[in-house]
C-alpha cells in the first residue's frame, strides 16, 4: 500500500503503545502505517511546494497526493481539503471564515450546547461582534432534537454548528438531519468530526468539516479544513498566496503525508476496531455499575462511538481519581477532555444533565484486550473505595 508516493505497511502494534493507555480521545499513538511515511518524507518532501525545481515540483505531489487520500475518506473533493496547524484552528477558521463571507442579513449562529469549547469560543466572541447565537439543548443522552435544532435556524442564520459525534459522552448526532432542516434556509453546516473520522461513517451533508490528525493516529500539528466548492467562505486573515487562500504560511507537508497515512490505515481498519472495541465498552458500561454504587454511566447507549464510553461517580473527585488511576498504570481523562486542567466543570455533562463532576471518559486504543478491561473494573472499583474512605463517604 502507498500513501503520496511513499510506502506504508499494514498495521502493526505500535512501538509506544501502552496496555493502560485509555484516553485515544484525546491523542493517539503515531500509527504504524504513518511511522515509515514521517521518516521518509523528511527525506523527501522538505522542499517549498511552491516552487517550480525539481524538489519542489516533489513535495508538491506529494501534498497533492495526501489532500486526494484525505479526501476520498471525507467523501469530498481534493481541491475542497486544506491542511491546518491542528483541529482547534479548522474549527476556528471554519467557522469565521463563514462569517467572514456571510450575505450581510444573516447575523446569526446556531450551535448545540455540548460542542467542543473551539466552537463555543468562535460563538463568544462573535456574540461579541453583534452576532445573535443560538444554543440548541440536548437530551440526558446528549443527543439534540433535529427538530429542535430547526427550530433555531432561519433565513437570518450563517452557519449552523453540529458536531459528528461528542467528544466527551460519545454520542452521535443526527448532522444529515440537522442539514436537511437547514437546507430550507440556504443554511450551511459547519460539523467538527475530530472524534469521528476513522471511527464510524460521517455525515454526508455538511457544508465545512474540521479534524485533526492526532485523533486518528496521525502526528500532532496537523488539522483538516474541508470547504464545499459553493459555500460562501472567505479566510478572516490577511491575503496569502499559500493554502489555496484558506490556510496562510509553508505547508507541514512531512506532518501531511504521515496523517494521511494514518488516516487511510485507520479507515481501512475501522470496521474491525469497531466489532472488537463495541463488547468491550458494552461490558464497561455494564459492570461498572455492577461493582461500584452510585454510578451514573452517561451518552447514548446504542448511538455511539464504538470505543469511548463516560461514566461520574459520586463522592469522588474527578481530579483525585484520575491522579490514582495513573498510579496505578491507567490514563484516562475527567472533566471537559479540553478544559480539566482549569477545574471547570464539563458543559457537556451539565447540559445533559448529569454530574459534572467525579467523572471519567475512556476511549480505548486498537491494542486493548479483554483483560485489559477487566483489569482497568478492579483497579477502578479498588481506587474508588479508597478515595471514599478517605473522604468519609463510605
Amino acid at each position: 500500500m502507498r500513501t503520496g508516493g511513499v510506502p506504508t505497511h499494514p498495521h502493526q502494534p505500535a512501538a509506544n503503545a501502552v496496555s493502560g493507555y485509555f484516553d485515544v480521545a484525546s491523542g493517539e499513538p503515531l500509527h504504524p502505517a504513518a511511522r515509515e511515511v514521517l521518516l521518509n518524507a523528511y527525506d523527501e518532501g522538505w522542499a517549498d511546494p511552491a516552487r517550480l525545481y525539481r524538489s519542489g515540483r516533489r513535495a508538491r505531489m506529494l501534498l497533492d497526493n495526501a489532500r486526494e487520500v484525505v479526501a476520498a475518506v471525507l467523501g469530498c473533493r481534493p481541491d475542497e481539503v486544506s491542511f491546518t496547524p491542528n483541529g482547534t484552528q479548522a474549527v476556528q477558521l471554519g467557522i469565521l471564515g463563514r462569517f467572514e463571507a456571510r450575505e450581510r442579513d444573516r447575523t446569526e449562529l446556531a450551535v448545540s450546547a455540548v460542542e467542543h469549547s473551539s466552537v463555543l469560543a468562535c460563538a463568544t466572541r462573535l456574540e461579541s461582534r453583534g452576532a445573535v447565537v443560538r444554543h440548541v439543548g440536548v437530551d440526558a443522552a446528549g443527543l439534540v432534537d433535529p427538530d429542535e435544532f430547526a427550530a433555531a435556524v432561519g433565513p437570518q442564520t450563517a452557519l449552523a454548528c453540529l458536531q459528528a459525534a461528542n467528544h466527551e459522552v460519545g454520542t452521535v448526532q443526527p448532522v444529515d438531519d440537522v442539514a436537511a432542516a437547514c437546507a430550507e434556509h440556504d443554511v450551511p453546516v459547519l460539523t467538527d468530526a475530530a472524534q469521528a473520522v476513522g471511527r464510524v461513517g460521517l455525515p454526508a451533508h455538511w457544508s465545512i468539516l474540521a479534524a485533526s490528525a492526532h485523533k486518528w493516529g496521525g502526528p500532532g500539528g496537523v488539522g483538516v479544513l474541508a470547504v464545499r466548492r459553493g459555500v460562501r467562505w472567505r479566510s478572516p486573515w490577511p491575503d496569502d498566496e499559500r493554502g489555496d487562500g484558506r490556510v496562510p504560511g509553508f505547508e507541514n507537508v512531512p506532518g501531511v503525508l504521515a496523517a494521511a497515512a494514518a488516516l487511510r490505515a485507520r479507515h481501512e481498519e475501522a470496521a474491525g476496531l469497531a466489532e472488537r472495541h463495541w463488547p468491550l465498552v458494552e461490558h464497561i458500561r455494564t459492570r461498572v455499575p455492577q461493582v461500584i454504587d452510585d454510578v451514573d454511566v452517561v451518552g447514548h447507549p446504542t448511538r455511539r462511538l464504538p470505543h469511548l464510553v463516560t461514566f461520574s461517580c459520586l463522592y469522588v473527585d474527578g481530579e483525585a481519581l484520575v491522579t490514582e488511576l495513573d498510579r496505578a498504570g491507567f490514563a484516562v481523562s475527567s472533566g471537559s477532555s479540553c478544559t480539566s486542567s482549569t477545574l471547570q466543570p464539563s458543559h457537556v455533562l451539565a447540559a445533559m444533565g448529569a454530574l459534572t463532576h467525579g467523572n471519567v471518559r475512556v476511549s480505548l486504543g486498537a491494542e486493548v484486550t479483554h483483560d485489559d478491561v477487566e483489569r482497568f473494573i478492579s483497579v477502578l472499583a479498588d481506587v474508588i473505595t479508597r478515595l471514599r474512605e478517605q473522604a468519609g463517604m463510605s
